[in-house]
């Protein structure tokens, strides 16, 4: 889908880590693309990790599916954002 893309993430609960990976994801690349403004970003992002503690992390790690759905780079913000909570 080419040019703006409508953010719309009404929940910050999640069933499945995949689910939580794109929607870290989503944020993420919203926020790249300039589609929504820092602030949001962090806010939701810390709503996110939160809200699904327990699919994020395994072993105080992130779990394989996140890391592998999500990537280095992501993730490395996601710690960031972490640190602040």
């Amino acid at each position: 889908m080419k040019g703006k893309r409508v953010f719309t993430i009404i929940k910050t609960f999640y069933k499945n880590q995949t689910e939580v990976a794109e929607a870290i994801n989503f944020v993420l690349d919203s926020y790249w693309v300039d589609e929504i403004k820092e602030e949001e970003m962090i806010q939701t992002i810390k709503d996110i990790i939160r809200n699904n503690d327990s699919l994020l992390y395994k072993n105080g790690d992130y779990t394989t599916i996140i890391k592998q759905r999500s990537g280095k780079r992501r993730l490395e913000i996601v710690s960031r954002i972490k640190e602040d909570l």
